[in-house]
Order: C-alpha cells, then structure tokens, then sequence
C-alpha cells in the first residue's frame, strides 16, 4: 500500500482524488489547507505527497520550499491550474518532483504517484544521517555540530552516497559522478574515501561510510 498526503482546499476534488485513489490501492490522508499539511508532512513519512499551490493559511510553494529546507526528501507532485511556464518554474523552484495540471486524469495521477513512490525526491537541500548534516545550499557538512571542511570532490562525493543511502553505489557510478567528462587515475577514488573517511568518520564510534566488497560503497547509519 503506498502512502499519500493530499494538501487540497477543494473538499469535492479532495473527495475524489482518495475514492478513486482508494481503487488503486494508494492510502490517501487529507489536509485542507497548508498549516496542517506542513504539520503532517513533517510528522509522518509518506511515499508522496500532492500539493495543491493556491491553499488557506500556507500557500503550496512556501510548504513545499519549508519541507525542502528542512531536509525531507518525500518527492512532491503539484495539483494546480496555473499552467504558465512561470508557474511550472516557481514549483519547481520551490522543490517540487513533479507537475499535473488541474484538470487531470485520475488514472494519469495514480501512474505518476506509483513512479514517484520508487525514488526519494533529489530537491531536498539538507541530508541527514546519524550526527552528520550536510546543508547544500551552504555547501557546509557538521558532524555532531563540529563543521567539517571538504573539497569540492569530497562534498559530491558525499552528496551522492546520501542520496542514494542506504543502496550500495556501485565504483563505476561514483567514477562517472565525479568525473563525468575524463577516465580517472585508478587510485583517484581510493584518495576520495580515504580523505572523506578520515574527515567524517575519524574520532567517531560510529562509521558511517562502508565499503562493500566486491559491490561498492554506501553510507550506513540510522535517521
């Protein structure tokens, strides 16, 4: 069963969109204005969340650009009838994963919930785990609120084990990553984790960065 959060003022709409969502075997809480929705997305962790953009109290950009902020990557698909590149832009901006605008198909809205509910959402701008934050659009990692310095290799390095916790990220991903453009010397990898584990992992009980063997690499590690 997947899990949704409907943001939507429209009662009737709201109404349909759960009936018929119900059919597709997707669970579907229901908030009528920002206030509330910011209030649930941030207690409980759904598979997606749909969001109105015109809504009482909160409009849909500030929560979406709040949840964002704070470092919930739960992907976000817009309901709207703003249609305008200019509108599409704001959400996207704000941190939305995906757009549909009103009125849409049902079956087309379950198709694209289904999609998103595979992945997490890449717009979340803060990436937590254990005692570790890394906020992106300060470039800045702390590690149990110490700042920790990193090149700029290190950070995208870090960024993409992140995002990808808790897969295992295979060497010949992480080589395209950070070095999309040149084939790297064979030992330019092992200098990255080697100065990204003396860095976030050095003086703590806890390490976070693991190597699988014969697999490749992924962060390990609670929150």
């Amino acid at each position: 069963m997947i899990d949704v959060l409907l943001v939507e003022d429209d009662k009737d709409l709201a109404l349909s969109v759960a009936d018929y969502l119900s059919f597709e075997k997707i669970h579907c809480d229901h908030a009528y204005n920002g206030e509330t929705g910011l209030n649930l997305a941030k207690q409980k962790n759904y598979d997606v969340i749909l969001l109105d953009i015109n809504l009482p109290r909160i409009n849909g950009l500030t929560v979406c650009h709040n949840l964002r902020s704070e470092g919930k990557d739960t992907p976000i698909l817009m309901l709207t009838a703003k249609d305008t590149l200019d509108d599409k832009e704001a959400g996207f901006e704000a941190g939305t994963d995906d757009y549909l605008v009103k009125p849409f198909a049902m079956k087309e809205l379950a198709m694209r919930i289904k999609a998103l509910a595979k992945r997490k959402s890449s717009q979340s701008r803060k990436l937590f785990v254990e005692d570790l934050e890394y906020d992106l659009e300060a470039s800045q990692v702390t590690r149990a609120g110490e700042v920790i310095n990193l090149t700029r290799i290190n950070l995208k390095l870090l960024e993409l084990l992140l995002r990808k916790r808790p897969e295992i990220v295979s060497r010949k991903e992480i080589e395209e990553t950070l070095w999309p453009d040149e084939t790297p010397e064979s030992n330019n990898l092992k200098v990255q984790f080697y100065q990204l584990r003396q860095k976030i992992d050095k003086g703590h009980a806890v390490k976070i960065i693991e190597t699988v063997a014969g697999h490749g690499f992924r962060i390990k590690g609670g929150k």
